[in-house]
């Protein structure tokens, strides 16, 4: 197993940020590395950090504004090659449809409830980390 795996998390909202980090801790699962956090809070930052490479699942907010998580998704998707796979943070739970028209790989409801946010990233980090072994 790596040692730390890399999430981006993406909110114009410093709180959104913080009840990511919490709801990971160290770790999300005990058979996924440590979680180390790239936290951007402009569409432009995450475009530079996504250039950069060596991420290993992004979490968008869908409700960050001006640029919505689910456009971000969806750009990602269509531009960057082998992008890494994507937790979208959504509002309601009837904007599943849009999760999927994002192409969003999972996606869980605002406010962050920690179990159900743990267990969606450890499985987006297992299916990261097979893929690159």
């Amino acid at each position: 197993m790596q040692a730390t795996a890399t999430v981006l998390v993406y909110s114009d909202n410093a709180r959104t940020r913080e009840e990511v980090r919490l709801a990971t801790g160290r770790r999300p699962a005990t058979d996924v590395p440590e979680v180390e956090f790239v936290e951007c809070a402009t569409l432009h930052a995450v475009l530079k950090e996504m250039q950069q490479g060596g991420i290993d699942v992004c979490v968008l907010d869908g409700e960050a504004v001006p640029a919505g998580g689910m456009g971000v998704c969806r750009q990602l998707k269509d531009e960057i090659f082998r992008c890494p796979p994507v937790l979208l943070l959504m509002g309601r739970p009837q904007d599943a449809w849009l999760a999927t028209w994002s192409r969003a790989d999972a996606a869980v409801t605002l406010p962050v409830e920690p179990v159900e946010f743990a267990d969606a990233l450890a499985g987006l980090l297992r299916s990261r980390l097979a893929v690159q072994a």
